[in-house]
């Protein structure tokens, strides 16, 4: 069997060219790797597009990364031209045939969220990732996140203003992330997304002040993988009863990793921190999964999902 064929698989009713996705942040809004000479995104199943807010926002102030052992702190701030912008201006100019395409929404209340998933409703992209990891300005800055019964609310209001595939991102930070996911699973969301970034900070030591300029950030890259595995395998307990796949993400650096995930849990595996110093990473990752495959005399890669001895 080719690799292609190897490599296929399905996320929520959607089928992907390979089980890598892109992370939102880490490759801005498509386009950007696509000025590396050998970049391709057929080499990927999916790319979530940078988180969008209904009105233009222009992010944190400097410094918004800071590289950390084993690792990546940002804080961007989640700079876009809002998403009207979006639609209008950036998704006409994406190649739709290479790959398929994720927003990103992110809002500050709950009617921000349904308005933007309502936007991207009429839009090409093929499915919609909710970034719940942003705090609630009418519950004093608590991260919708990291309360179930908001994260549920969330999903709820978004089911209902779209069809599209609904993917929640779900935070590590929060006492019971099994928990989390079987609320957003009554509310309607498709698919997880696990995980999105620890909260980190980085202090420069001659100035005794903070590296970030927000103060703390995200932490992302192989620093956090242990811990990924196990949330992953935590919400897989919980969403393998409902059909219900995952996205598995963080610090994803090798063919190996990807696979750890898959054993876990995961359905697809994301790829973000290291397409900053390997933008093309993608295709050694595929070509490792596909040599495990045929190792073990798998057919695909749905035969790892979740075959971990544990």
């Amino acid at each position: 069997m080719s690799d292609a064929g190897l490599l296929r698989t399905e996320l929520c009713g959607l089928s992907l060219r390979t089980p890598l996705v892109l992370l939102s942040g880490c490759v801005g809004f498509g386009q950007e790797y696509t000025r590396v000479a050998g970049f391709s995104h057929r080499d990927v199943g999916m790319v979530v597009l940078k988180g969008t807010t209904l009105e233009p926002r222009l992010g944190n102030a400097p410094h918004r990364l800071a590289e950390t052992p084993g690792g990546m702190l940002n804080a961007i701030g989640l700079q876009n031209p809002g998403a009207r912008a979006v639609v209008r201006d950036i998704l006409p100019r994406l190649d739709f045939s290479e790959t398929l395409f994720a927003a990103n929404v992110s809002g500050a209340t709950v009617e921000e969220y349904a308005e933007v998933t309502r936007i991207f409703d009429d839009s090409p992209v093929a499915a919609i990732e909710l970034n719940i990891s942003c705090p609630n300005v009418k519950a004093g800055g608590v991260q919708f996140g990291n309360d179930p019964q908001m994260s549920a609310r969330v999903v709820e209001v978004c089911r209902k203003m779209t069809r599209k595939p609904l993917i929640t991102k779900l935070s590590p930070n929060q006492t019971d992330i099994a928990e989390n996911a079987r609320r957003c699973i009554e509310a309607g969301t498709d698919a997880f997304a696990a995980i999105n970034t620890l909260q980190g900070m980085a202090i420069d030591l001659p100035y005794r002040k903070p590296v970030l300029g927000n103060r703390q950030g995200g932490l992302s890259g192989p620093a956090i993988k242990p811990i990924a595995l196990l949330k992953v395998r935590q919400v897989y307990e919980v969403a393998a009863r409902h059909g219900v796949p995952i996205i598995g993400q963080g610090g994803v650096a090798c063919a190996d990793d990807a696979l750890e995930f898959l054993l876990a849990g995961a359905s697809a595996v994301g790829v973000g921190t290291a397409l900053f110093y390997d933008p093309l990473i993608c295709p050694s990752i595929n070509q490792g999964i596909a040599d495990y495959l045929r190792g073990h005399d798998h057919h695909n890669v749905s035969a790892l999902v979740g075959a971990l001895n544990w």
